[in-house]
């Protein structure tokens, strides 16, 4: 009897043990970003996200302001004043702000990107009151003189220079590609900017630019980390409040038309030593069935090496070493509002191979069409979820922080970050064959080759 007994008790604790590791993978399967949103008077959109598994706080502030409407005959001014963010507020000199962050054993950035322009600032939880200050006090106003202006002129012509005048495949494809595939000028631009127009920006462009985008009310602001929420409101309020609203032009016409025809492209480079090839297909609109079809359709051809690109391209014929791509190649496919391209690319050894390497590039697309099953698309999910949770909880939450904001100015809606995962499991195999149909076909994409005329410089002195 106490046998029996002993048994049962043993059984019991099995079933209640297994039952609690049950809940609790339920739960982590189910983990949900905590969301604190609000807009203080003045418009500024602000987002509370709290997470104690550090004892950190990240301020990120993203303005509604990116490469893709800076003014025309201005071409690479947004990135400019990215620049000229750190040149000096009403309280603290010039590059007073990055001597703060880490004096005080922070880290810190900025960015342009395409919808975008962002600062964040990681430091020490105790520290998040003055970086709230510092962000607070630049968006009331910048040191806006000829000496800061004049300087990073130079200090971006300079960056275009090195980072793409002068290196081999340099722009290739992230900033040549939306020139070659889109046909609208705000889509379509150097975003970089071509150095006649860094050169021509002046006092009276960055104080109206600065006026018009950096308003309060063309913002959103997210605490990500360790803090206190109410008093952390608090100091949101007193700094943030009084900063005036500004009217906000019409946002203009960014659209993209049909794409009816394949493009092709070949872009000579004196410094490239072998041919590249990019290959990029228009989106689909953000946020609709056969956007989330495009994400698990990144998934199964080009991340990770279990990718078909990959396996047909680098395992299979030797073609490339690596297969690189995404949709989104300044960011991910989330922080983005409007056309955008999925796009791969890579370099190969043989000129003479491109056609049998588009013809295979051909033949894996086309067998997705007959291929694609529900098993297909759950493998996907599994991939996208642990890039997505590795982005979400990386660099002590910057990626948390980065889709918060992003969400907050696109959709008014930053808990949009807990419904992403359901999006994509909605995706069904008949939606991903209607998504190929439309959107991976030849005439939805844009071919850009690089012409390596190093290596024919190369050949002719040996």
């Amino acid at each position: 009897m106490k046998l029996k007994l002993s048994l049962l008790l043993s059984v019991m604790v099995l079933l209640f043990s297994c039952k609690q590791t049950g809940d609790t993978a339920q739960e982590a399967a189910e983990f949900k970003v905590p969301v604190e949103y609000y807009k203080l008077d003045n418009g500024l959109k602000v987002i509370l996200s709290q997470d104690d598994t550090s004892p950190t706080a990240i301020v990120a502030v993203y303005y509604n302001i990116g490469f893709r409407i800076e003014p025309k005959d201005r071409t690479g001014f947004a990135h400019l004043f990215e620049h000229m963010m750190f040149q000096g507020s009403q309280n603290l000199g010039k590059m007073e702000f990055i001597k703060l962050v880490q004096q005080n054993g922070g880290v810190l950035n900025g960015s342009t990107r395409f919808d975008f322009t962002n600062y964040f600032e990681i430091v020490p939880s105790h520290k998040l009151e003055t970086m709230l200050w510092a962000e607070a006090d630049r968006m009331k106003g910048l040191a806006i003189t000829q000496e800061n202006l004049t300087n990073q002129q130079g200090v971006v012509k300079n960056e275009v220079k090195v980072n793409v005048l002068n290196q081999p495949y340099g722009g290739f494809p992230w900033l040549d590609m939306p020139q070659y595939a889109n046909t609208n000028w705000y889509n379509a631009h150097n975003f970089y900017g071509d150095l006649e127009d860094l050169d021509a920006a002046n006092l009276e462009d960055v104080a109206s630019f600065f006026k018009t985008y950096y308003a309060p009310n063309n913002a959103a602001i997210s605490v990500v980390g360790d803090f206190d929420m109410e008093q952390t409101k608090q100091w949101i309020e007193k700094y943030f409040a009084q900063i005036p609203s500004m009217p906000l032009p019409e946002k203009p016409d960014i659209s993209e038309p049909r794409q009816e025809e394949e493009k092709k492209f070949v872009k000579d480079d004196a410094l490239a030593t072998k041919p590249a090839l990019a290959m990029a297909y228009h989106m689909p609109e953000r946020n609709t069935p056969e956007y989330y079809a495009m994400g698990l359709l990144d998934q199964i051809l080009v991340q990770g090496d279990n990718s078909l690109l990959r396996q047909e391209l680098v395992n299979t014929k030797g073609y490339a070493s690596s297969v690189n791509g995404g949709i989104n190649y300044l960011g991910n496919m989330f922080n983005y509002n409007g056309p955008m391209q999925w796009m791969f690319n890579f370099t190969f050894d043989d000129k003479e191979k491109e056609g049998e390497i588009l013809a295979s590039i051909d033949g894996v697309i086309d067998n997705l069409k007959t291929s694609v099953t529900q098993e297909t698309l759950d493998n996907a999910l599994v991939k996208l979820r642990s890039q997505l949770y590795d982005n979400l909880g990386g660099t002590f939450g910057l990626g948390r922080a980065d889709l918060l904001c992003s969400f907050a100015l696109f959709d008014d809606n930053p808990a949009r970050i807990n419904d992403l995962e359901d999006e994509f499991k909605k995706v069904t195999p008949e939606i991903v064959n209607k998504t190929i149909d439309e959107y991976l076909r030849k005439t939805n994409r844009t071919i850009l080759t690089v012409n390596p005329l190093a290596a024919k410089t190369n050949e002719n002195i040996q």
